[in-house]
C-alpha cells in the first residue's frame, strides 16, 4: 500500500477529486493508494458474485453497488470502499448523498460489508472494525484469503481465514472459518459457502 504524497483533505474535497477513482481511500485526511492486485479482486468479484445469488434466491430488497463510499464519522475526514457491500435499498431514500453520489452515512442502510485482506491489514482488523461497528453495521467479513493476518487475529500457524464479525451492541463478536468449514452468516442464514468457494485460482 503506497501513500500518496498529498495535502490534508476534507471529505467533501475527496468526493471531488477522487470521487470516481475507486482504488483510493481517505483517512484522517490522508488519501491512500489501496493498490489492489488481480488475486485479491479475483477474491472479492466471487464474494460478490456469491452474496449477490443469495440474494435473488432469497428475494431480499438487497443490492450490491458497483462503487460506494462510506463515510464513518462526520467528525473525521475519513472515506472508505468496501470490497463488497450490501445495501438495503429500501433505506437508502434516507440518505443524504445518495441521489448525487453512490455515498453512505447511516450504518442502517448497510447489511453487510466485506474487506478482503492484503498487505494492510491491520486496517482491515482493527481500524476498520471499530469503524464499521460506530456506523453501526450488523455484520462485517474479513476474508484474508492468503492468511496475512496477526497470529491474535486468525490464530497459529497463520491460515486463510474468513471472519465473520457479529454486531452485539458496539461490539462486534467473531468467529472464524477456514478450509474445509461452512461458513455461517447471520444475514444469510441458508447461505451455503466456504473459504474454498471464493479462493483464487491457483498461480503457475
Amino acid at each position: 500500500m503506497a501513500y500518496a504524497p498529498l495535502t490534508l483533505l476534507t471529505f467533501e474535497e475527496f468526493l471531488q477529486q477522487y470521487g470516481d477513482q475507486s482504488r483510493y481511500e481517505l483517512a484522517d485526511g490522508e488519501v491512500i493508494d489501496m493498490e489492489p492486485t488481480g488475486p485479491h479482486e479475483a477474491v472479492a468479484g466471487k464474494v460478490a458474485s456469491k452474496v449477490s445469488l443469495e440474494i435473488d434466491r432469497q428475494n431480499f430488497p438487497f443490492v450490491i453497488p458497483k462503487s460506494c463510499i462510506l463515510r464513518p464519522s462526520g467528525d473525521v475526514a475519513t472515506a472508505r470502499r468496501p470490497d463488497v457491500i450490501v445495501l438495503d435499498e429500501e433505506a437508502l431514500i434516507d440518505e443524504p448523498y445518495w441521489q448525487q453520489e453512490p455515498v453512505i452515512v447511516q450504518g442502517r442502510s448497510i447489511k453487510l460489508v466485506v474487506e478482503v485482506v492484503s498487505t494492510n491489514w491491520e486496517n482491515d482488523y482493527a481500524r476498520k472494525v471499530e469503524e464499521y461497528a460506530l456506523m453501526g453495521i450488523a455484520e462485517y467479513w474479513i476474508v484474508d484469503f492468503r492468511g496475512l493476518g496477526g497470529m491474535r487475529f486468525i490464530g497459529d500457524p497463520k491460515q486463510p481465514t474468513l471472519t465473520v464479525n457479529q454486531l452485539f451492541g458496539k461490539f462486534y463478536e467473531q468467529q472464524q472459518f477456514r478450509l474445509g468449514e461452512n461458513i455461517v452468516s447471520p444475514l444469510f442464514p441458508d447461505l451455503v459457502l466456504k473459504l474454498e468457494d471464493i479462493l483464487p485460482l491457483p498461480s503457475n
